[in-house]
Parts: structure tokens; sequence; C-alpha cells
């Protein structure tokens, strides 16, 4: 008889296939299944592509015959309806499959508890909650975006441990040491979208690409919020190569404008996004960005976009590099701009906070708690 410890490295196996698919299943959840037979892993699966098999149906098809009597270990609730394939659980009934361990339940209202009840129905004895937390954690995003219809938003900046992102004539190459600059190009490559605000592209000229050295990487949607259409057509980010992927969030105003033409003739889009006290109302665009499908973005903007993204209330996540640097100055570049907050107890506070040694920097990470 399988033990406890058993149950969860047999889930701990689902979790890690799950995250062979970040970057590339987006909209849908990353969803890993381990089947198990005689304490022996006879078929393992993942969610690989967006459209394709699920990971249960990889799984299965792994396993075969010997299904039939077997264990499955599986992150995610089985879909019991049809979206882009069918049913999950259908298959896992007609495979003979005799017990199932859940991570979690979907969240996805279209599914949530019907799956688990049609899988009992059938005789299958289905178990909840192995690993849930860690199961939660992987598919943070995707839970924000079936719950909410907008992005799970992460806030990320490198830089000094005196909290700045540029000294005082604006230089910022590099705060940062490569391995983390590496890391952060690993989580571009598995987001749906990169922000950043038109200083960042004045000042750096960035592709806002995912450079790394595997073969296939998938390059997020760069999005730039520039209220008054100041962005240059020689920018990077309007070349040929990289124009498709880029979305200038621009005022109403300029939307319709001769600029805004010539913009959209590289290929690029433009998005009307209404004002408030003059600059992007950042929640009316993530609004339209979860409406194309996005359930992740990155933030990677300067001092005032940050300040904006958070006194919007849009993040939900924060990512600080901390480099072993020091660089003072009053007219330095602070990691978070704007006015400030004028009482300690108005501070916006942090939650589940960890650190990560990465090269010879940490990287700081932690949950923005809702403001009361």
């Amino acid at each position: 008889m399988s033990s406890v410890t058993d149950h969860e490295h047999f889930m701990k196996l689902a979790l890690q296939l799950a995250r062979r698919g970040m970057g590339w299943v987006s909209p849908n959840p990353l969803v890993g299944a381990v089947i198990v037979k005689n304490n022996v892993v006879i078929g393992r699966g993942y969610h690989e592509r967006f459209g394709g098999h699920h990971a249960e149906i990889n799984a299965l098809q792994q396993a075969g015959s010997e299904a039939y009597g077997a264990t499955m270990y599986v992150t995610l609730e089985p879909c019991c309806h049809y979206g882009k394939t069918p049913p999950c659980t259908d298959a896992i009934i007609t495979s003979g499959i005799t017990r199932i361990f859940v991570g979690m339940v979907d969240p996805n209202p279209a599914v949530s508890g019907r799956g688990i009840q049609k899988l009992r129905m059938a005789g299958i004895t289905v178990e909840t909650g192995l690993l849930e937390e860690q199961c939660r954690l992987l598919n943070e995003a995707f839970i924000k975006y079936i719950t909410r219809n907008v992005p799970f938003v992460t806030l990320k900046a490198g830089l000094t441990l005196d909290g700045n992102i540029a000294t005082v004539t604006g230089d910022s190459k590099w705060i940062t040491c490569e391995h983390s600059r590496r890391y952060v190009h690993k989580i571009r490559s598995e987001v749906d979208a990169v922000m950043v605000g038109i200083g960042t592209v004045l000042a750096d000229n960035p592709r806002l690409t995912a450079r790394l050295s595997e073969k296939s990487v998938k390059n997020p949607l760069r999005v730039i919020v520039d209220e008054k259409l100041r962005i240059p057509l020689s920018s990077k980010v309007l070349q040929t190569k990289l124009a498709q992927g880029t979305l200038l969030a621009t005022s109403p105003a300029l939307a319709q404008s001769r600029k805004a033409r010539q913009i959209q003739a590289t290929g690029a889009q433009i998005f009307s996004v209404p004002l408030k006290r003059g600059l992007i109302d950042l929640k009316a665009l993530i609004k339209k960005l979860g409406a194309m499908g996005i359930a992740s973005l990155l933030i990677e903007g300067g001092s005032e976009l940050n300040a904006s993204a958070l006194a919007a209330e849009i993040v939900d996540k924060i990512m600080f590099f901390y480099a072993p640097k020091i660089i003072g100055g009053r007219k330095a570049i602070h990691v978070v701009g704007g006015k400030g907050i004028r009482k300690i107890a108005k501070a916006i506070t942090l939650s589940n906070m960890t650190i990560k040694r990465i090269g010879s920097d940490f990287l700081v990470t932690g949950y923005v708690q809702p403001r009361t």
C-alpha cells in the first residue's frame, strides 16, 4: 500500500512535468499528470501547447492498456467539457483508471467540481488537495485570469541596495549581474506580455524579447504605455521583426492620429485607453489585455510606471533583484517614484516573502496585500 510520502512524490513529479509547459499553454493552465501501477510510473504527460492534448491524455497514451486499474496523479481537476479538445474525464473513465489524486479543484466556473463529480459517479475514487498549495502557486496567473478576466501582474525591478534603479545621470547598465539578467529573460519567455513606459523606451531603446540559448523560445507581447505617443518610429520594438508583437497604449485623442497610423503601418497595434489624471488608466488597460487572452503581465517599467501600477492596485507580485551596489544621490532614480505615501501606516505591504541568491544578487519576491 502506498504511503503519504509516495503520494507526494508522484504529485511532485506531476508538478515538475507541468512546469515544462510554461510560456506555451496560456491562457490555459499548467497541468502535469502521472499514472502509477504497483508503485511504478507507467505514464507521464503535461499540457505542452495551447490547443494540444491535455496532460491526462498524454499520460494515458503513454500508459496504454496498462492504465487499467492504475492510479493517476494530476495537478488540476480534469476537465469535463468540450473546449479545444474533448473532455479528459471521458478518456479517464474509458481507460479503467480506478483512483485519482487531484492537486486542486479547477477554478474555472465551467469545470469547478464537475469533473470530480463525473469521475466519482463513474466509480472512480477521487482524492483532492494533495500538495494543493504548490499546485495553486504553479497556476497563480491562471487562477486570477479565469476568475477575474484580467492578467496576473508581476512588477520586476533591478536595483541597488539603496533602492535606486539608475544614477543621477540616468545610467542603469548594468546594475544587476549577468545571472539575474538571464533569469529575467527566462521570466519573459514564460509570461504573456511585458509592459514598460515610454520613458524606458526613450532612455534604453529595448527589444523586450526573451534572449535565451534554447532553440525554441516564445517572446512576450510588448506593451508600451505612451499616452502622448512620443515613441520614435526608429525604436527597436517597431522594427519589422518585433512590430507585430508590439502594442502601444495611448490616449483616445491620439489613437486615430497620423502618428498612430504610422505606427500601425509597422505592424504594431494601437490601444485607445482612457486617461486618469493625465496618465493611462492602468486598470482599464489590463482589462483590455485580459479581453485579449493575456493571463500574465510582467511590468519592467521605470520609476513612474512602477508608482502608477502600485497606486492603481493592479500589482499582484513583486520581484526585486538587489545588486550589492550603492550609488547614492538625492536625484538618483528610485525604484518607485510618484508622490509617495505620507504615512507608514498607509504603506504597501507584502506577504509570503522569499529571498533567493542569484549570482552576486539577491531576488526578493513577495505578494502585494490588498489595501483595507
